[in-house]
């Protein structure tokens, strides 16, 4: 072909949609709609249960991908009354189920794994244990804790990790990723995002250790890399995803300077990536919303701001490998974020909630449920959990998402 000449329109390669086939490394996915990782509050005395296998089965679809919620690494890692943990064998067996029943619908699952770090309450843990953070600085009077009681308080003074126990705490990280593959999941994505645990020692707003984990940009990000190496050489880099937050603001966890956090982590990460050579699973990077507003319909406006628009492009180009975002999308916005490169793949978090069938929904730009915030954390098994209503059954599939030939990998 001679320089300029442009290529024939029938041999270029045909644009992505959010309802294309994409290849995660060694899982085919049929489409790019994503289970965004969601607190429910439904595995009582943190164990995964019946009621969490069929929310989670609703929402499995043939290639579709799906990320629990926030599950602990320890018994002081819990930031909310009732969510599920995974450092018990019992705990191994309960999300076995719930990965079995993913598995039968052609699903690909990963397990979140959470530690909230400052963000609990020293009323949720056994002897009243008191948090741990990089900083003692507790979480300001903006932010309250929701108590077992349903009141609201606010969050207990932390104490500062010591350096000598950093150690144990990545040991729990590798343990319970361990324990998610002997539960049969795919894989896991790290929490390192929203104001917890990771992400106290990433932000230069709440970071205030003097230590190697502590001051610079390199040493603040150190911790999250010790759990992310930990956790590829457990069980592999493709079975490990990475969440990060840089310009998200949740729970008083504000950086200087969150592009340079970001792409210091990528960075890491390419490295790491090179040197095992393979790639992470993907990396998971909130979509901020610092000028969104919400209408009482759920829907977000003015979401693309050329701030935000920036700085997510800089990391989808630094990073090797699968990029995912979630945080506020709609139908039009995942469209078109997936067609302009700017994402591989588009988590839904709050209307997957209300819409289980949401991937065929979004297919056939159906009606979507609203959901009912009110419910989101309560612990009923049924109500504002599983009893969202599916599309009726008449309703017309357009051509189906891939050809039949394609299958899936849970290797």
């Amino acid at each position: 072909m001679d320089a300029g000449t442009t290529p024939d329109r029938a041999s270029a390669a045909p644009m992505p949609s959010l309802f294309s086939p994409y290849k995660m490394g060694k899982f085919h996915l049929f489409h790019r709609v994503v289970l965004a990782p969601m607190t429910r509050c439904r595995a009582l005395n943190g164990m995964p249960n019946s009621a969490m296998v069929e929310y989670y089965s609703q929402r499995a679809t043939d290639g579709g991908l799906l990320i629990t919620e926030g599950t602990t690494i320890s018994p002081a890692a819990a930031g909310h009354v009732h969510v599920p943990g995974i450092f018990k064998k019992e705990q191994v067996a309960g999300w076995k189920d719930v990965v079995d029943g993913v598995h039968a619908k052609g699903s690909i699952i990963f397990c979140q794994l959470w530690h909230a770090g400052r963000a609990l309450h020293s009323s949720f843990q056994a002897d009243g244990i008191v948090p741990i953070s990089s900083t003692e600085k507790p979480i300001s009077e903006r932010w309250k804790v929701q108590l077992p009681d349903g009141s609201l308080e606010i969050y207990p003074k932390p104490r500062k990790l010591e350096t000598p126990e950093i150690p144990e705490l990545v040991q729990q990280f590798r343990q319970a990723a361990i324990h998610a593959i002997l539960a049969g999941f795919d894989g896991v994505e790290i929490h390192g995002a929203h104001g917890y645990l990771l992400d106290q020692f990433m932000k230069d707003g709440v970071n205030e250790r003097r230590d190697e984990y502590g001051g610079s940009l390199p040493n603040r990000i150190e911790l999250t890399m010790q759990v992310l190496e930990a956790l590829v050489s457990a069980i592999g880099a493709d079975r490990v995803a990475l969440r990060i937050s840089p310009l998200f603001d949740h729970l008083d966890a504000m950086d200087s300077d969150p592009l340079g956090l970001g792409l210091a982590v990528i960075a890491r990460i390419n490295q790491l990536q090179r040197e095992c050579g393979s790639k992470l699973a993907y990396l998971h990077v909130t979509q901020p919303r610092l000028s969104a507003l919400v209408a009482e319909s759920g829907e977000w406006q003015n979401w693309k701001t050329d701030e935000i628009v920036r700085m997510m492009r800089e990391w989808r180009r630094a990073y090797e490998g699968t990029f995912m975002s979630s945080g506020g999308f709609t139908r039009q916005l995942g469209i078109e974020v997936v067609a302009e490169g700017d994402v591989d793949l588009v988590g839904y978090g709050r209307t997957f909630i209300s819409n289980p069938d949401l991937v065929r929904r979004l297919q056939l730009n159906a009606p979507l449920n609203q959901y009912v915030r009110d419910t989101f954390y309560t612990h009923d098994p049924v109500v504002g959990y599983t009893d969202y209503p599916f599309l009726k059954t008449h309703v017309q599939d357009p051509t189906p998402l891939v050809h039949l030939s394609m299958k899936i990998s849970h290797n």
